[in-house]
């Protein structure tokens, strides 16, 4: 597949999402009309190299493209942020030329524009759900809450930790397929925001997973070098798309100003409002900026993404709240779409390192500790 501009692609179909949006939001339903739209433009395996029969979308432009996204639906750019970044991730660790080769999935994601879904958020360090030894491999059972994208994907990234005799609590990081047995998607996202993510809970029971398909095993709770890989690739994508939101409710917010422009206290709000959202893209750009040609995993890299995500989520709440105040009273009507971008720049909240949680990790590292106690 050749390279193309995906943010003009996004322009081209975002409209259509934008239509659709106050229903699906409404309804708390899954926004499938518009993954079907994007699987048929080939967005879901843009990143992937030409030669695997990807576009070679570069990062930079990815997190782009999910911002644009934004503008027209935040749900839609939300969730396919969360498959992007389990998608650069498999990227990097090609480009790396890492072992276990990743190159056959990379094709096969490319060949069937599959989807993935991830758990990453609430399995964290700790990893989640358990994993029991079998013959050839392990028998997973948990459940696995806020899995964006469970109604449209494919494949779930997600772990089982495994109570090694020898080395204790391990975590197993591993894909297994959305359709397969044992795995049962529970309809269960009914949410204050971001309510077209359909971001489902997927319940595993006793799923089969082979030796060989396990990617990664790993101590449970310790802060590791895969930790510095996924953190600047994951968030700068996921944090791109609550811009987006943020710089929607700045544009809805301008267009009402305009009525009352000779407004003093109007035109002081305005100005905060727009001062907040600098912080934010400014963040945002050093944050995108970590995973450059010369990206390098580090703990010093990690402090750094994890300051400028809580930046980014608190100047972009303050200026969706800012953008509430310029309109006023009208803001509180959905027909408006601002208190729709009030709820969803929520969620930016509870995505890690939440905000306490950051400041003693970054103090941690200052004081000369590991990250994570």
């Amino acid at each position: 597949m050749k390279q193309r501009n995906w943010v003009e692609v996004v322009k081209k179909i975002g409209p259509d999402f934008a239509e659709r949006s106050a229903q699906h939001d409404q309804e708390g339903s899954f926004v499938h009309e518009n993954y079907d739209e994007m699987r048929s433009h080939k967005l879901f395996s843009a990143r992937i190299p030409i030669e695997l029969g990807g576009s070679n979308c570069g990062h930079k432009e990815m997190c782009e493209t999910i911002r644009e996204m934004a503008h027209y639906d935040g749900s839609t750019a939300l969730t396919f942020s969360m498959h992007s970044h389990l998608l650069a991730a498999l990227v990097w660790r090609y480009e790396q030329g890492l072992t276990p080769s990743v190159e056959p999935i990379l094709r096969k994601i490319a060949d069937e524009e599959l989807i993935l879904v991830s758990t990453g958020g609430r399995d964290w360090l700790n990893g989640s759900g358990t994993a029991e030894k079998v013959d050839g491999g392990y028998k997973i059972s948990g459940r696995k809450f806020f899995s964006s994208g469970s109604s449209g994907g494919d494949l779930i990234v997600t772990t089982g930790v495994y109570d090694d005799p020898q080395v204790g609590p391990t975590v197993l990081h591993f894909a297994t397929s959305l359709k397969g047995e044992g795995v049962t998607i529970v309809e269960d996202w009914d949410t204050m925001g971001m309510r077209g993510t359909g971001s489902n809970s997927v319940v595993l029971k006793e799923v089969f997973v082979p030796e060989d398909s396990i990617s990664l095993s790993r101590p449970s709770g310790k802060w590791m070098t895969f930790f510095d890989v996924i953190s600047p690739i994951a968030w700068s994508l996921v944090m791109s798309a609550y811009l987006g939101v943020a710089e929607t409710a700045r544009e809805i917010a301008i267009a009402e100003a305009k009525k009352k422009k000779d407004d003093r206290v109007v035109q002081e709000i305005v100005g905060e409002m727009d001062t907040d959202l600098l912080c934010a893209q400014m963040a945002l750009e050093c944050l995108v900026g970590l995973v450059g040609p010369e990206f390098t995993p580090s703990t010093e890299n990690s402090n750094l993404t994890y300051r400028y995500k809580t930046i980014v989520t608190k100047s972009s709440i303050r200026a969706v709240e800012k953008a509430m105040e310029v309109v006023g009273g009208m803001s509180f009507y959905r027909q408006v779409g601002l208190e729709r971008c009030f709820r969803d720049i929520q969620g930016a909240r509870f995505h890690p390192l939440q905000e306490r949680k950051q400041y003693t990790f970054s103090g941690r590292i200052a004081l000369g500790l590991e990250p994570i106690a």
